[in-house]
């Protein structure tokens, strides 16, 4: 069976990782794919090198001003090209079995959800557009008859564990720990941004990396398992698994732990969400457990990290929470890339800008449209800024 993919953050650390999936399975013959759109936001130079290896019907760069590059790029090679959001709409909505769903950030809310509401089966691996804009992607996945399919490792194990999820108790999600796992909030309040991108374990964007450092990845992907598999948020867990070899657990009534286990390597589950419901093979490193020998598991210490309780707190809020706890954060996350501020500011410009959001007028939101969500993400980065410009400098090194 030929599998017509479109890939959206083709050029990022989950699209590369897409990439080598597609193409060894291409190579060893294991499965046959055509490509209908690569989109990427400003490396024009990786789309169109991915571009003349997959050979996608079209290649979409957003950033507007790099078209004519993408353009001569591309002279030649029968590859349709085009730039601007309208444009990233638009290829998201040509027919296709799948739509990878990887543009880092709120930003790729607006694509996603043109894929979903033409009818177009998206893997999702942008956790923000779930926990910004998840019940209404839901709702009109639910119109056309799009399924969401998840790639997030965590949410991937879970899908992979839940069978028929009846008699289900509950769901654990588990976390490396990042790079600071072991360090004091001392010397974390003193962390450089060089630091925080640095992880033990996961190949990752910057972005992401610092995400992974403060955990909030992990607040946002307990957000996500919430919505994604309806789930009340009390029956959701997290643990730190510093091995990153367990992925995600489902608890029954019986007593029974369904657990999904493998290397830590995000083409298993790109390789899932683009082939399911078969399996495609990848080059990933086989599991060895007798190599491994020890699995690890302990508690967040809310008190060193505490992006898991602010997610909580935004999920008992409501969808509105939600967006400012994701939008704060992306305002933290790129001041303290900046040197601007220190990396415990990240969740206390977070906390600061949840609790000021709950005496808003924008307090009773529902996220029920796109416009409603982006200007609640304007509210979400202006009120983590503004604590930002008057809180004292702490930034590190």
């Amino acid at each position: 069976m030929v599998r017509r993919v479109s890939i959206f953050g083709s050029t990022g650390s989950i699209g590369r990782s897409a990439f080598d999936v597609i193409r060894h399975a291409i190579e060893t013959g294991t499965a046959e794919f055509e490509i209908e759109a690569l989109a990427a936001g400003q490396d024009v130079e990786k789309l169109a090198e991915q571009a003349r290896v997959l050979r996608p019907r079209i290649a979409v760069v957003a950033d507007e001003s790099r078209l004519d590059e993408l353009t001569a790029r591309l002279a030649g090679a029968g590859i349709e090209v085009a730039a601007g959001a309208a444009a990233l709409n638009e290829a998201a909505t040509r027919p296709c079995d799948r739509v990878l769903a990887a543009i880092v950030g709120a930003a790729g809310l607006e694509s996603t959800l043109a894929a979903i509401c033409a009818g177009n089966d998206v893997a999702i691996a942008n956790k923000e557009s779930i926990v910004c804009g998840g019940p209404l992607m839901l709702q009109e996945a639910k119109k056309s008859g799009a399924r969401v399919l998840p790639v997030d490792s965590e949410h991937s194990a879970i899908f992979q564990s839940l069978g028929d999820g009846k008699q289900l108790e509950q769901l654990t999600i588990t976390a490396s720990g990042g790079p600071f796992r072991t360090w004091t909030l001392e010397q974390m309040e003193r962390a450089t941004p060089g630091q925080a991108a640095a992880h033990p374990i996961w190949s990752m964007g910057i972005k992401n990396s610092i995400d992974s450092a403060s955990l909030m990845n992990k607040a946002l992907e307990f957000i996500e398992a919430a919505v994604l598999f309806d789930v009340p948020a009390s029956e959701i867990d997290v643990l730190v698994h510093p091995q990153s070899i367990i992925h995600g657990m489902a608890h029954f009534s019986d007593g029974s732990v369904i657990a999904q286990l493998g290397t830590p390597d995000m083409k298993t589950p790109i390789a899932y969400a683009l082939g399911w419901p078969d399996r495609i093979p990848t080059s990933v490193t086989r599991l060895n457990l007798a190599q491994i020998s020890r699995l690890e598991f302990t508690e967040v210490d809310e008190n060193r990290f505490p992006s898991i309780r602010l997610a909580r707190q935004a999920m008992n809020a409501g969808p509105g929470a939600r967006v400012i706890l994701n939008c704060a954060n992306e305002a933290a996350v790129s001041a303290f890339v900046a040197e601007k501020c220190g990396f415990l500011d990240i969740a206390r410009a977070v906390e600061a800008a949840l609790e000021r959001f709950s005496s808003s007028n924008f307090a009773s939101s529902k996220c029920e449209t796109l416009e409603e969500i982006a200007e609640l993400s304007r509210y979400g980065h202006f009120l983590a800024s503004d604590w930002l410009s008057n809180a004292p400098s702490r930034a590190g090194g």
